[in-house]
């Protein structure tokens, strides 16, 4: 049986994101995204579903771990956030006066609790705030997490989609140790990489005249400063395409010239949901 680390408790939005990718996987938590990382750069069998970024609150934090750790990126998926007041088998909307969440899910429903005059706690993730309040048995108290934290602890729905702005979206990467590439064919990819530029004068622009004059649509480009430094930058790059389409393969081609390192993190499948968003 397949493995699949994710950060969090189960309940949580990557726990659902891990049983939509491999239902059939066993599903473990780790206490932290550097748990993760480390348990999938030692096993070979295992995997690891990593929040990357969030349409509404942009980039979760992860770059230093994969610049660190250097995991091949296996696919993307795309999960839905839909967020859920949960309480007690008994509560109804009028007995909540304490809400507890991840600071991020929290702001994401700000206007529902304004609207009903909670009072917010933020806590460490949903899915724990979910389990807290289903240890605590207080019929004031309520959770802002998924419908699997409800059906994980024991709570109730209360109210459903209580978020600010529907169609809420964040991605993540099913990551691993081993290198697999899908065969270059009639279909919509994505390359990712990082790299750190030489020490020069408009070295950035430089570098990114290759995927101009190839064609080739950058989707991502994300500066990060190296460990302790503030002025050394890596970069990480997300392109449409094969690295084996000839285009592709000359634009990397043009960037190595102006890199001192560089590094293939993957070829993947691109989510059926970037078309959806285009």
């Amino acid at each position: 049986m397949s493995k699949i680390y994710f950060q969090g408790t189960y309940g949580a939005y990557s726990h659902l994101a891990s049983i939509s990718i491999d239902s059939k996987a066993k599903i473990i938590p780790c206490k932290t995204f550097d748990e993760c990382f480390l348990k999938a750069s030692k096993e070979k069998d295992a995997k690891i579903v990593i929040p990357e970024s969030n349409r509404i609150t942009g980039n979760i934090g992860i770059e230093y771990l994969i610049f660190k750790y250097r995991l091949n990126i296996y696919a993307e998926y795309f999960q839905k956030i839909e967020h859920n007041l949960l309480g007690q088998p008994d509560a109804k909307i009028t007995d909540i006066k304490n809400v507890y969440s991840h600071a991020q899910a929290l702001s994401q429903c700000s206007q529902f609790i304004k609207k009903n005059n909670f009072n917010e706690h933020i806590r460490a993730d949903t899915a724990g705030s979910a389990e807290m309040i289903s240890k605590n048995k207080k019929k004031d108290e309520a959770a802002i997490a998924s419908t699997l934290s409800a059906e994980t602890y024991g709570l109730k729905v209360i109210q459903k989609n209580i978020e600010n702005e529907k169609g809420n979206l964040t991605r993540f990467l099913v990551m691993g140790k081993d290198v697999i590439q899908p065969d270059f064919e009639k279909k919509k990819y994505i390359t990712s990489f990082l790299f750190k530029l030489k020490s020069k004068p408009a070295a950035l622009y430089q570098s990114l005249g290759g995927f101009a004059i190839n064609g080739v649509n950058l989707t991502k480009l994300q500066s990060y400063p190296e460990k302790n430094s503030f002025d050394s930058f890596f970069f990480l790059c997300d392109l449409d395409g094969h690295i084996e389409d000839p285009k592709v393969q000359k634009s990397l081609e043009e960037l190595g010239l102006h890199c001192q390192d560089f590094h293939v993190l993957g070829v993947f499948d691109a989510d059926p949901v970037r078309q959806k968003k285009t």
